[in-house]
């Protein structure tokens, strides 16, 4: 249940257009929707501040049609559907009629709904150390904009050319909070450690050659970083990082 929806049966208690007892049965009897193959959690925003996101990996495409018309249907006005390939979004564009919609390619993220007006304190910057490291990178940048957050993208500024992240420092130092994507060995997320004042989160990439390890050796570098105030995601975690980055933009904000 959306924190608008709880407002308006408020409103109309306060109005005395609905009892207590009324309002409070609508409350109970819309923890979650069960659809069988999925229980919906109409209560997450009351809770967290954000509606449930659709994982799109794993489910058919009629499951992410379902889930996303029961939440369009309670109320929720931007719906997230993360790890979505082609073949679903089409699916989805197709037979939901869902008015606006968007679907990236680069980072398979889905977007239903308009995308809120940005309500955070300050910008979130979104670094990538290359332009391999750019799926995952939109991945973070769609979902902090999907929870309504201004977004600044600096792509391909990693640590083989200084001189390109070094251009950026008035977005760096200006920032509230800041995700570091970086595949090889993940040296990004220290960098700007050491030269941003607010926190970093780092987002190791399974970018790399063999000694990589699909992502293992940035994850180790980023975890072992010497930068104080940075915190480390999953690698490819990009939705993650872009959920953290924007609660700390929200602090205090809401």
């Amino acid at each position: 249940m959306e924190q608008r929806v709880m407002r308006e049966i408020l409103t109309r208690v306060r109005k005395d257009e609905l009892s207590i007892e009324d309002a409070l049965l609508l409350v109970k009897e819309e923890p979650f929707t069960d659809l069988g193959y999925a229980k919906i959690d109409n209560h997450r925003q009351l809770r967290q501040g954000v509606c449930e996101v659709i994982y799109g990996a794993g489910k058919t495409s009629e499951q992410i049609l379902g889930i996303a018309g029961k939440m369009k249907e309670n109320g929720v006005r931007t719906i997230l559907i993360t790890r979505m390939d082609a073949d679903k979004a089409d699916y989805v564009e197709q037979n939901g009629g869902f008015d606006p919609y968007l679907y990236d390619p680069v980072s398979r993220v889905g977007i239903i709904g308009e995308l809120p007006k940005p309500d955070g304190i300050g910008t979130i910057v979104i670094a990538s150390g290359g332009t391999s490291d750019m799926a995952v990178a939109e991945e973070a940048a769609l979902t902090a904009q999907a929870l309504g957050n201004e977004v600044i993208r600096l792509y391909d500024v990693g640590v083989s050319g200084l001189h390109r992240l070094l251009s950026h420092m008035d977005e760096i130092m200006s920032a509230r909070a800041i995700v570091a994507v970086a595949g090889m060995e993940g040296a990004l997320a220290s960098v700007i450690g050491g030269l941003a004042d607010c926190p970093v989160i780092a987002v190791p990439t399974s970018v790399g050659y063999g000694a990589n390890f699909g992502g293992l050796s940035a994850l180790l570098s980023m975890l072992n970083s010497c930068a104080s105030g940075v915190s480390v995601v999953n690698i490819d975690n990009g939705f993650g990082a872009g959920y953290q980055a924007s609660m700390i933009n929200h602090i205090n904000g809401r």
